[in-house]
């Protein structure tokens, strides 16, 4: 492990920051689907001022069948600048203080080559219970201008995965609700089998923060929750989730306690769990 550089920015001080041209702020708010009102429609009730929404539905590859599989660079730099991001600027996602989707819109912008971006500590439950300003409706920001270039590291594929079952390189921690993790119950997205990679471990991106406050727990309480988990921090680690977007949350977790040999398995359950796909395996880890 390394020492760390906090990737959490305070309440603090982005309040200190709002309206600095130079500091541009995202609302990476998500649900599952079928939950509504849906994230756009909060967005738009109430946001932080000045803040675009980023929505991880669109940021991705519109043309594939699974969900939130990666765009491509060109993609990805035409989207984020037309919310109004340069490739000079400070970054700040936030979502709604449940730690889901603030994570996967921070490791995009690293994976593309920006590395000043920051995530809100607390997100908007944390800014609304302060008692700070908020605004409605949608902004029109000046397009920016944004270069991304994607560092394969900081993804792992399905036939990456098959590969490490034979091998064991790299850790494999998923971030679902264990019932899901150990096949006790159906898969929320349809067609898929239930149960988990072969080999992987479960750690529910949930217990690693507090829903009550929407603050991530302490790093000692993290760095508790990986050893119970079963997870090596000194060894390799791939997260996953169902569909790419929670895992991140694990990988944010361990970015605070300085582990940077990490990568995002791209595809998660929603490529590995289909009816062709590899081997499943059920019950604990």
């Amino acid at each position: 492990m390394t020492a760390t550089d906090d990737p959490l920015v305070s309440t603090e001080w982005l309040a200190a920051h709002l309206g600095d041209p130079q500091v541009k702020l995202l609302d990476a708010s998500f649900k599952m689907p079928g939950v509504i009102p849906r994230p756009s429609e909060d967005y738009l009730a109430a946001h932080i001022p000045g803040a675009v929404y980023f929505d991880v539905e669109e940021v991705c590859d519109r043309t594939d069948t699974r969900p939130h599989m990666y765009p491509d660079a060109a993609q990805f730099a035409g989207d984020v600048a037309a919310m109004g991001v340069s490739s000079g600027d400070t970054v700040v996602v936030y979502d709604a203080g449940g730690w889901v989707a603030a994570p996967r819109a921070w490791w995009m912008f690293l994976s593309f080559g920006h590395h000043n971006v920051r995530i809100l500590e607390g997100g908007l439950k944390k800014w609304q219970a302060e008692g700070r300003p908020i605004e409605s409706g949608k902004p029109s920001p000046k397009p920016g201008s944004f270069t991304a270039k994607l560092d394969p590291n900081y993804l792992r594929s399905k036939y990456q995965l098959v590969a490490n079952l034979d091998n064991g390189a790299e850790q494999v921690i998923d971030a679902r609700a264990a019932d899901r993790f150990e096949g006790r119950v159906p898969e929320p997205r349809l067609g898929l089998r239930a149960g988990h990679i072969p080999g992987s471990r479960n750690l529910p991106y949930n217990e690693l923060f507090d829903a009550a406050t929407g603050l991530m727990k302490s790093r000692d309480a993290l760095r508790e929750a990986f050893a119970r988990a079963g997870v090596d921090l000194d060894r390799p680690i791939v997260t996953s989730c169902g569909s790419g977007v929670s895992a991140l949350v694990l990988t944010l977790a361990l970015y605070r306690l300085g582990v940077r040999r990490t990568a995002l398995y791209d595809g998660s359950w929603s490529e590995w769990g289909m009816q062709d796909g590899p081997p499943v395996a059920t019950g604990p880890a």
